[in-house]
Order: C-alpha cells, then sequence, then structure tokens
C-alpha cells in the first residue's frame, strides 16, 4: 500500500506530490526558525526572558510582570523557552511528532503575541524588525503551524511518515500470519522499505547538519564582533553592580535623587567644542527606543528626577505610557521679556513635576537690568503650585536675585573646576559669555567653559541657603566623572545633574555614592 493510497483510504484526504513538498519545506523552515532562536538563547551567557516579560503592557501585562518578578517562575519560563524552542526546532525538521511539536510551538508563539501585540501602542525599546500593526512573524507563524496541527502528519516526508510506513507494513505481516497461521506458519517477512522511501524521509537530517555547521560558525563569528546581544539583555544585567541605594534630597514637597538625569545628551546638545559631528552621532545613537531604556536604566537605579524642556514631553509621555510614570520631571522654561507666561504654561500643561527658568533667559533679564521680570517669573511659577528655580551659568544671577529679596525654592547653577585642556585662559573670561557665541579663538570662549569663574561661585553659594542643583559639572565631557562629581558636592552642591548614556548609568550611580562618601569637608551644609 502507498502512502496516497494509505491517505486516501483511512483519511478521505489527498495531496498531490507538489503540494506535499511545500508544506514539507515550510514546515522544515520554521523548525529551522525555532531551533535557532532556542540555540542561541542556549549559548548567550546570562540570557532571560525578564527584559521581554517586564516591557508588556497589554492586558496581560500584570500576568507577564509576576512571572519576571517571581525567581522560580522566570527560571521555568527561561528553561520552557530555551528548550521548548529548540526541541520544538529539531521536531519540525525532521518530521517528528509534528502535531505535538506544532501544538507546543502555536503556545510559544500564542504568549509572545500576547505579551507584545504589534498594536498603536508598541513598545519601542524592544528590538524589532519592523513597524508591525495586529499581525506579525508571530502570529504568520502561529497560523502556519495550525497547518501541521490539522492536517495528517503523515503525508509529509520525515519520521513521522517513516514510522507510519514501517507501522503498516508490520501491521499487515501480523494480519496476514494470524489469517494464515491454522493453513500456513510460513508467512514472509514484511517487505522492507524501498530506499527511495528512506532517503526521501531522512531528507531532513542533512538539513540539520549544514544548521548545526552553520550556527556554529556564526556564533563562533558574532563572539567576535561588537555587539554580543540585545541590548535591553545587557542592560538589565549591569543592575546587578549597583554597590547601594542612591540617597535622596528634599526640595519644598518634592523628594529628588541626588543624581539627577540630564537632558542634553538625549536632545543632542553634545558641547563637543570643534567636534561637529558629535550632537548628530548622539542624535543617531538616542533612538526614541534608546532614550526609553535609558530612563527606565535610571529609574531601576535609583534615578527618580530628569531634567526636560517642554519639546521632549511628548516622547516622555509615551515612555510613561509603556513603561513608567514615577520618574518626575525638572523643566527648563523660556520666558521673555515680552511674553513671560506661554512657556510657562507650555510646561504645565505637558505635566512637568518642577519648573525653573533657563540659565541664559535668566541672564537676559539680569544683564539687561530686569531682575524684577525675572522675579515676576519666578512668582507666577510659585502662583500655580509649583517648586520652582532659577537657573544661571553666571554667578551674578543669583547674586542679584538673593539681592533683589527674590524666593526660589532652588538654584539650577553651574560649577566645575577650569583644570582641563580646553578651558581657555582666566584673563579671557567674560562674564555672562556663555550661550552668547563662540570665538574661533582657542583662547577664548567656544563652548567650553560653563562656570567661569568657579571660585566665585563656590564662595557666593556658600552665604546661600537655598537648594543647589549644580550642572555642567563635567564641563561638557571634559572632566572625568570621578572628578567632577567630588568637586560638586565637596564644593556645596546639594544634587548634580549629569547628562549620561545609558551605559554609564550605574557606574554613575556608584561614583555619586563614592563622592558622597568622601565629602565629609563640604564647604556649605546640606540644605535638601
Amino acid at each position: 500500500m502507498t502512502d496516497k493510497t494509505a491517505v486516501n483510504a483511512g483519511a478521505g484526504f489527498s495531496l498531490s506530490n507538489a503540494q506535499k513538498t511545500i508544506l514539507t519545506v515550510l514546515r522544515i523552515a520554521i523548525g529551522w526558525h525555532f531551533l535557532y532562536e532556542g540555540v542561541t538563547k542556549l549559548f548567550v551567557s546570562g540570557w532571560s526572558a525578564a527584559p521581554y516579560l517586564q516591557t508588556s503592557t497589554w492586558v496581560f501585562s500584570d500576568f507577564f510582570h509576576w512571572i519576571a518578578a517571581t525567581p522560580w517562575a522566570l527560571r521555568v519560563v527561561d528553561l520552557l523557552n530555551i528548550w521548548g524552542l529548540t526541541l520544538v526546532g529539531i521536531g519540525l525538521m525532521l518530521g517528528c511528532f509534528t502535531r505535538i511539536a506544532s501544538l507546543f510551538g502555536v503556545l510559544l508563539l500564542l504568549m509572545y503575541y500576547l505579551a507584545h501585540p504589534p498594536l498603536i501602542s508598541s513598545d519601542f525599546r524592544l528590538p524589532a524588525e519592523g513597524r508591525y500593526f495586529v499581525i506579525n512573524k508571530n502570529l504568520i507563524e502561529l497560523l502556519a503551524l495550525c497547518l501541521f496541527i490539522v492536517f495528517p502528519t503523515r503525508t509529509f516526508a520525515g519520521l513521522d511518515r517513516l514510522c507510519s510506513g514501517l507501522t503498516a507494513r508490520i501491521k499487515k505481516y501480523l494480519e496476514g500470519r494470524e489469517r494464515g497461521s491454522l493453513q500456513d506458519r510460513t508467512e514472509p517477512a514484511p517487505e522492507s522499505l524501498s530506499r527511495r522511501e528512506l532517503v526521501g524521509n531522512l531528507a531532513a537530517v542533512p538539513v540539520l547538519g549544514l544548521f548545526a555547521w552553520g550556527a556554529n560558525r556564526k556564533h563562533n563569528f558574532e563572539k567576535m564582533h561588537a555587539i554580543t546581544g540585545a541590548t535591553i539583555t545587557l542592560q538589565e544585567t549591569a543592575l546587578k553592580d549597583l554597590k547601594g541605594e542612591l540617597p535622596a534630597g528634599t526640595v519644598g514637597n518634592l523628594k529628588m535623587s541626588r543624581l539627577i538625569l540630564g537632558c542634553n545628551l538625549i536632545g543632542g546638545w553634545a558641547h563637543a567644542r570643534d567636534l561637529i559631528y558629535v550632537s548628530s552621532l548622539f542624535k543617531a545613537y538616542n533612538t526614541d527606543r534608546k532614550v526609553f531604556e535609558t530612563i527606565e536604566l535610571a529609574e531601576k537605579a535609583g534615578i527618580n528626577m530628569m531634567q526636560l524642556v517642554t519639546q521632549q514631553y511628548p516622547l516622555f509621555h509615551k515612555y510613561c505610557k509603556l513603561v513608567s510614570n514615577k520618574m518626575q520631571t525638572m523643566c527648563q522654561v523660556y520666558p521673555t521679556e515680552k511674553d513671560m507666561k506661554t512657556d510657562i504654561d507650555k510646561a504645565i500643561d505637558a505635566g512637568a513635576t518642577t519648573l525653573y527658568v533657563q540659565g541664559a533667559y535668566a541672564e537676559r533679564f539680569v544683564h539687561s537690568g530686569r531682575v524684577d521680570l525675572l522675579g515676576k517669573c519666578l512668582d507666577y511659577m510659585k502662583s500655580q503650585g509649583y517648586v520652582a528655580g532659577i537657573g544661571s551659568h553666571a554667578i551674578e544671577v543669583i547674586i542679584e536675585a538673593e539681592k533683589a529679596g527674590l524666593n526660589p525654592d532652588y538654584y539650577v547653577k553651574t560649577l566645575h573646576h577650569d583644570r582641563y585642556w580646553s578651558a581657555h585662559p582666566r584673563e579671557n573670561r567674560v562674564p555672562f559669555s556663555v550661550d552668547q557665541g563662540r570665538s574661533s579663538d582657542h583662547n577664548h570662549f567656544h563652548d567650553n567653559m560653563f562656570d567661569l569663574f568657579p571660585e566665585q561661585t563656590i564662595e557666593f553659594m556658600r552665604q546661600v541657603r537655598k537648594p543647589w542643583v549644580a550642572f555642567k559639572i563635567l564641563a561638557g565631557g571634559a572632566i572625568p566623572p570621578h572628578d567632577g562629581f567630588q568637586f560638586a558636592f565637596d564644593n556645596g552642591a546639594d544634587f548634580i545633574c549629569v547628562g549620561m548614556f545609558d551605559f554609564q548609568i550605574v557606574e554613575d550611580v556608584n561614583i555619586t555614592l563614592e563622592a558622597l562618601a568622601k565629602c565629609s569637608q563640604r564647604v556649605r551644609p546640606w540644605l535638601a
């Protein structure tokens, strides 16, 4: 009895050879994909499904978050992923227990799909091959595997058909023996499989060998490559290197981490002197997904405040919708003499946690002799119920604000020393010159200094009894963090605001902890 005859007789179902060939190739291709996914997870050190589960945002997100947060459940899920994908892949490639393998494959794909369906608010943090809506490769593969559940698998080349053929021959032989047992006990042995049938059903074995050879070559090649795994997995593992809990201070009714996440790196403002390509490089690196990863990693490392400008809030709100709404924001506002309220209102409408007048704008008020207008901006922000501050690069702003009796809740003032190569000579430093143009002369300002007279800043701030957020403490990347952090805290800063790439966050938190532990000889008491 041929395979086609057996199918027609047993199931009333028949496929042409071309149809069976296409479906067999489809089965092997899906099996290859499953097997590769499982093997790569097996050989990536420390791989875990935790990031994928933690970033789930759909209706089943609570369940997936629970798995990620429960060690034993996560361990079970990790093992099911690695070995489930691997065994399903082998089964599909070899055509062995095809229906069972397909069923388990459907269940795995369904879980992947439910954790991250490609809907309107898909999570940007996850590595993706494209921007899909409702239908993605998980769903398509799931539907394809359903074919192998409902179709008779013994019609396709593979071990299932090989076993089915052997079983049919043995069954025919035994039936013949039973019928002839009373008359003739010399029933011939069951006919053996033809060479063509054997080769056809074992055709996937060389494909499995090709897979093993290719996967090994690719693995060895990627060990030498700069990128060896998904960024989200690498960053999760970095959290284990944290050396403690980041302390916080209180400003008004706000509890703020001593280390604040700056917005310049995310915004692409590099302050790279004459390296004109760096800002574009920052923007290219900090995609929406990378920004989300950076903020989330900062949150998990203990940072609960970040600096923003109003145009960055749409992206921040998307982060809040997809990931978390626990991060607080310190928004720079840009009031002018002609319009003091519009930008403040934009920041309020955007949902800022606290507001402060951005340094360059505060300096324009003071430099033009209109410190009274700066006071009106401050009063307006406070009248709206906000903890409000004043920013500046020039210490003259704070001097005039204190002299005028302004009452900000905090100051945001630059602080860094000038012991770095690109700092221009002291005799060429002009007050209020930061943000007022760049000179082509190396000995004059060219986006290279942000506290022109640090000793004046330190001396005057010793007298000020307001919390101080120090920023530009690394002089736009010219000063090493260990040096800049220690200098800021030793000389009176209550908080430091630092622009950070995602891969710097854990290290910077640890440096902050070390600096705080060492600054027992501060020149100024803690005021927050």
